[in-house]
């Protein structure tokens, strides 16, 4: 397998600080990676990274197949999904779900004097429906809920047929509800196997979603494991990375952890 990610020996430095400091990672076709670390850790560093829109200080970073700084990144960036909190403030609140979702056919954030295929709706509609929401196609996107518009976002970062999904906390600010239904809908789709690569960050292991090969931990910016995720989260691995006691279990296909109970 080739990788669709590769980082080589890599530093971000802002204001005489690492962001994250000298890491080497790689992600191969058809992996699915979380990556795991307390608030300030240097995850969405890595996926800022992983998205072409972050340059490293030093070191290397090859995205599909390109190394940034010797390639067009406008020319990579349609090849590469990303779904975060970043792109709400983007997308038109007026706008549809459905033309949130048809806008990404043209790299854009609002529709203009745009013609767009039957086939691209075809699609716009096939992922809307995969993710739960072909009952919202005509609600204004400004009208849903936080966890319609995270499925939402996921379907307008498939719309291109990204070689590379990017999802930025997916889960966060999401009830018990919302949470549950968007992981399980992830699940099926890191089950997929004709789906992109895919790499999510988040804080919490009972949002990783069943299907995801691999775990990546990161704590003041630097890795402190990386691999199958069987292997590499476990308690201690979890404890040194946010810092305290913690007990790592797998129920089925789903993680939980808890802290130690104070002596």
């Amino acid at each position: 397998m080739s990788d669709v990610l590769e980082l080589v020996d890599v530093s971000v430095v802002r204001d005489g600080r690492a962001l994250v400091d000298d890491v080497s990672w790689s992600v191969k076709e058809g992996e699915r990676w979380v990556i795991l670390g307390p608030n300030g850790a240097g995850k969405t560093t890595l996926l800022n990274l992983a998205s072409s829109y972050l340059f490293p200080s030093t070191g290397t970073v090859r995205i599909l197949g390109e190394r940034l700084g010797g390639v067009d990144v406008f020319d990579l960036r349609p090849r590469i999904g990303m779904a975060g909190i970043a792109m709400v403030e983007k997308l038109p609140r007026r706008q549809t779900v459905l033309q949130t979702v048809l806008t990404a056919a043209y790299g854009m954030t609002a529709t203009w004097n745009e013609d767009y295929d039957p086939v691209d709706e075809e699609r716009a509609r096939a992922f809307l429906d995969r993710l739960g929401m072909s009952d919202y196609l005509d609600r204004r996107f400004g009208t849903l809920s936080e966890g319609e518009r995270k499925r939402t976002l996921i379907a307008r970062a498939l719309m291109t047929d990204p070689e590379l999904l990017l999802l930025d906390e997916p889960a966060a600010g999401l009830d018990l509800g919302g949470r549950e239904d968007l992981v399980r809908r992830l699940g099926r789709l890191a089950r997929d196997p004709i789906a992109p690569s895919m790499i999510m960050v988040t804080h919490h292991v009972e949002e990783i979603p069943p299907g995801f090969t691999h775990v990546l931990m990161i704590r003041q910016g630097k890795v402190l494991a990386a691999g199958p995720v069987e292997m590499e989260l476990t308690s201690r691995n979890l404890s040194h990375c946010f810092g305290l006691p913690l007990v790592v279990e797998r129920v089925g296909d789903r993680w939980t952890a808890q802290g130690l109970p104070l002596g």
